[in-house]
């Protein structure tokens, strides 16, 4: 028996009391046991009340991101978060999947860490990930798919984790077009999926969307170079929800996002993302790779490209990769 397997059969009655008894017996071990494993949860920063005569009852916990925190709230799901690996510090959940999946990790496995050395994002920028203040996290797909069918991969994963804000926190972020997720005018999270082909036969060995959320950072939080363009949902909302929450629900989305792609049914992604997109009727800013010029970003087409329209009527749909597409007045706009 596992501290852990305590921890999850409180959590299931949060607010209650449950007796010793009643734990050591759905448990098959001595009330002793039981103890230990309470003592233990507690010098982790648990706070369980012990009340003769009737129990246990959970109080406070840590804003921890480890499994036993996140499966407690974690519902069923076919593939993603199967295997869960929650990591204390890594250089990126991208990267420590794309070493496991070498391994023969298996599809759906999910990293988790409660830090990154070495966060990166679009363009080999770095990704600020400092230790308790956030969620990174990975998923490894290997979707029996042409690469083709992964070309909104990422976009899909912003709406799935919009969706997953929403149900945690009670708001709903916008997209910047491709992959950002903004909230106040502000930066909140940024995705990177990486993907491996194979030379020979071009099919697809897996896919890693990884994703940064910033929680519970304040302003001071931030590096003063991005201090101005990052935000948090605790200082957007004044509100503070468990990090596991929000992973738990990340995991969710995520599994039936992947299960959408499998089936090829994922019309409900596109129109959530033209209708989040807040680049679209903007003006913004296209970064060729010698030139530079505004236009008006009007849609999306069924890919994820930007259609824009120039200023003598002409229209163009732009790819994530070819351009890079910048607000005229700040990050969002």
């Amino acid at each position: 028996m596992s501290k852990e397997t305590v921890l999850r059969l409180l959590r299931e009655r949060e607010g209650e009391f449950l007796s010793g008894e009643a734990l050591s017996e759905r448990l098959g071990v001595s009330r002793a046991a039981v103890w230990k494993a309470v003592s233990a949860l507690r010098r982790a920063g648990y706070g369980i009340e012990a009340v003769s005569g009737r129990g246990y009852r959970l109080g406070s916990a840590p804003d921890t991101l480890d499994e036993g925190a996140i499966r407690a709230r974690l519902g069923a799901t076919a593939r993603v978060g199967a295997r869960l690996d929650c990591l204390r510090s890594v250089d990126s959940t991208n990267s420590y999947l794309k070493r496991i999946a070498a391994e023969g990790a298996p599809d759906g496995t999910v990293a988790a860490a409660d830090e990154q050395t070495g966060g990166r994002g679009r363009r080999g920028r770095s990704f600020a990930s400092p230790a308790g203040k956030g969620i990174y996290l990975s998923a490894l797909l290997r979707p029996e798919l042409p690469p083709a069918a992964l070309m909104t991969l990422t976009g899909f994963t912003a709406v799935a984790i919009c969706d997953a804000i929403e149900r945690t926190w009670a708001v709903r972020p916008r997209i910047k077009w491709t992959n950002d997720l903004v909230l106040g005018g502000r930066k909140l999270c940024g995705i990177l999926t990486e993907l491996s082909i194979e030379g020979e036969s071009g099919a697809v060995q897996y896919a890693i969307p990884g994703i940064g959320v910033n929680v519970t950072q304040t302003r001071e939080d931030f590096p003063e170079e991005i201090r101005e363009i990052a935000t948090s949902l605790a200082v957007e909302t004044g509100r503070r929800v468990p990090r596991a929450a929000l992973a738990a629900a990340m995991i969710e989305e995520l599994d039936r996002l992947y299960a959408a792609l499998l089936r090829g049914e994922t019309a409900e992604y596109l129109a959530a993302y033209r209708r989040d997109c807040l680049t679209i009727g903007r003006e913004v800013r296209l970064l060729w790779r010698d030139a530079e010029e505004t236009a008006t970003a009007v849609g999306v087409d069924d890919a994820l490209g930007l259609i824009v329209r120039r200023a003598d009527g002409t229209e163009e749909t732009v790819r994530t990769g070819e351009v890079s597409v910048r607000g005229l007045y700040g990050y969002a706009e």
